[in-house]
């Protein structure tokens, strides 16, 4: 549905790449009079100049309320959603209280602002969670069928349960709930990419997992619509198709390192050691079960098919091509790090019995 564009935008997280490229296309839109970054924290020199044209306040989401009101909004996209902790930035905690306090900051504010016409939120196919029990193709109407271990998942189900509450006291906004999957494309950096750029791929041992992705460029398409036009509901955004977890690896040119699930969420040590970054349970969980989303409703309700699954994975390896080739060298250094690293993992395990053995024998008469 296509109506006016709102003339004045708030857009939260935009020290972040997300954030700050839809703010971007925003400002790039002749229609849109005005928008307004909101974020507690300094956006890094490399998206500085992603911000020509906006009005940044700095400012955490306790401050939404008198800024949203003050300035007029019409339209708030909140971005401020972050899928792994920042160990330097509060880990967990703070993760947690930026995600879910700080959306219902957000929504507070929103609730409040007469003029308010359009609430973007972003969530993540992660709201479905990752399962044994789980159907083969998911809908926007289905049911999470386990509650999700990660700490995100679970965010997101907080999340959406208030713009759900948000939904009903404000009726007359255009609410958009968009639920994305995993992004990915050559300039993004994300845990996922991370995950595939490095060298050695942990992967889990016995599984093969369905993945779906999204291209930035995609979900930025989407996002933008969901500003310039009205599109309220709950909608899945992924590229169409699949790629088996072990089909990106290879395609990706890295070397698969299969793993007990165990070792993934106990092993932090020996992923340090292959220079792997930690994993968490959200990311465990996608690898052992996978996860693919319908999206007809997407395509239908905003006239927009994003590009496939293996076109956005594509993209991203011709962009790493240079770090991407499987040698004999590099395929001899992986297999040493491997064994190196299973040994001080067996080592430290061993250590503790062997010292309690130790004072055993001492203290024998």
């Amino acid at each position: 549905m296509v109506t006016s564009p709102p003339s004045v935008v708030v857009v939260t997280g935009v020290s972040r790449y997300l954030g700050a490229r839809v703010a971007a296309r925003l400002v790039a839109d002749p229609r849109i009079d005005r928008v307004v970054g909101l974020d507690p924290h300094d956006p890094p020199a490399g998206l500085l100049g992603l911000l020509d044209g906006v009005e940044r306040i700095q400012a955490d989401a306790r401050a939404a309320t008198e800024a949203i009101a003050d300035l007029g909004a019409e339209a708030v996209v909140h971005m401020a959603v972050t899928s792994v902790p920042d160990a330097e930035h509060g880990g967990r905690a703070a993760m947690k209280e930026q995600n879910v306090i700080g959306t219902m900051q957000v929504l507070a504010a929103a609730q409040g602002s007469s003029r308010l016409r359009k609430l973007v939120v972003r969530s993540s196919t992660a709201a479905y969670g990752a399962s044994f029990r789980d159907p083969a193709v998911f809908t926007e109407d289905t049911e999470p069928r386990a509650v999700p271990r990660g700490p995100f998942a679970r965010d997101i189900l907080d999340i959406e349960g208030y713009v759900r509450g948000f939904r009903r006291r404000r009726p007359e906004v255009a609410a958009t709930v968009l639920r994305f999957a995993p992004m990915i494309s050559s300039s993004a950096e994300t845990s996922l990419t991370r995950y595939f750029s490095q060298p050695v791929v942990p992967t889990v041992l016995g599984r093969d997992a369905r993945l779906q992705f999204v291209h930035v460029e995609d979900a930025l398409e989407i996002l933008h619509r969901s500003v310039t036009e009205d599109h309220p509901g709950t909608f899945n955004v992924a590229g169409a198709g699949v790629l088996m977890l072990a089909q990106a690896v290879r395609r990706a040119g890295r070397v698969a390192l299969p793993l007990p699930e165990s070792a993934l969420s106990t092993g932090a040590a020996l992923l340090r050691n292959l220079g792997v970054e930690q994993i968490g349970l959200d990311q465990i969980d996608l690898f052992v079960h996978g996860r693919v989303v319908d999206t007809t409703r997407l395509i239908r309700e905003f006239g927009f098919t994003p590009r496939t699954t293996a076109a956005a994975f594509e993209e991203f390896i011709q962009a790493h091509v240079a770090g991407s080739t499987i040698t004999t060298e590099r395929l001899v250094a992986a297999e040493r790090a491997i064994l190196d690293g299973i040994r001080r993992v067996r080592a430290a395990a061993e250590a503790p019995a062997a010292a309690e053995t130790a004072a055993v024998g001492r203290d024998r008469p």
